[in-house]
């Protein structure tokens, strides 16, 4: 049996996803979620095997979301659900662990199609998100800078390299994807692992060694 968790803040939308799960005899709504916070609490309290998740939701990103349970939870499978294909923001999530995408408005067979896919560890996503994630892999593995901080994660280097562009938290979130806070906390992050005094410190750095190159 599948246990699934469904997060989403609109009841209607829910309750069809929930009739139309409830169709297959191994799939299990175990619980449900309107907010980022309750995602994290109830995805420890039930375990689930797949989480539907929202990217838009009342407390936060469902980005931010699914890293974060990724990052407790390294068993578990996202797919995402979502207004449209097209939207960055899939691919965002594709880059922070989700496992694949459904588009709101999806009949019941494919619904169930992808979540038993992702349930057996497959991947759901059109051959344009497919390529629009290899061209970022395939980039981040020529990036400047890999051998000469190893001490950072891929996201705090990706940071990294755009503070080194002069760019502000606001728009690293925007262009990440993240809330002001979490880039906060990576830029901070990024000085401490440097031992940079400042930003300042950390952007000459990070420029020396061929960061920060439009």
């Amino acid at each position: 049996m599948t246990r699934l968790l469904l997060v989403d803040d609109h009841p209607l939308f829910l309750d069809g996803v929930r009739a139309a799960l409830a169709s297959h005899p191994d799939l299990e709504v175990v619980a449900e979620a309107h907010t980022v916070a309750e995602a994290r609490a109830l995805a420890v309290e039930h375990r689930p095997d797949v989480v539907l998740m929202d990217l838009n939701l009342p407390d936060g990103s469902g980005i931010d979301a699914t890293r974060d349970l990724l990052a407790a939870h390294p068993d578990l499978h996202v797919l995402v659900i979502t207004m449209s294909a097209e939207d960055d923001a899939v691919v965002a999530a594709m880059r922070n662990g989700a496992r694949g995408y459904v588009v709101k408005g999806a009949g019941r067979t494919d619904l169930i199609q992808a979540v038993t896919t992702v349930a057996a560890g497959g991947a759901v996503f059109s051959p344009t998100v497919a390529a629009r994630l290899g061209d970022f892999f395939t980039g981040l593995a020529a990036q400047p800078g890999r051998e000469v901080f190893p001490q950072l994660s891929e996201r705090e280097r990706e940071v990294l390299d755009l503070v080194a562009r002069g760019w502000d938290n606001r728009r690293i979130a925007q262009r990440l994807f993240l809330s002001d806070k979490t880039v906060r906390n990576h830029v901070s992050s990024v000085l401490t692992k440097l031992d940079a005094g400042d930003r300042t410190e950390a952007v000459q750095r990070a420029r020396r060694a061929g960061l920060g190159q439009e």
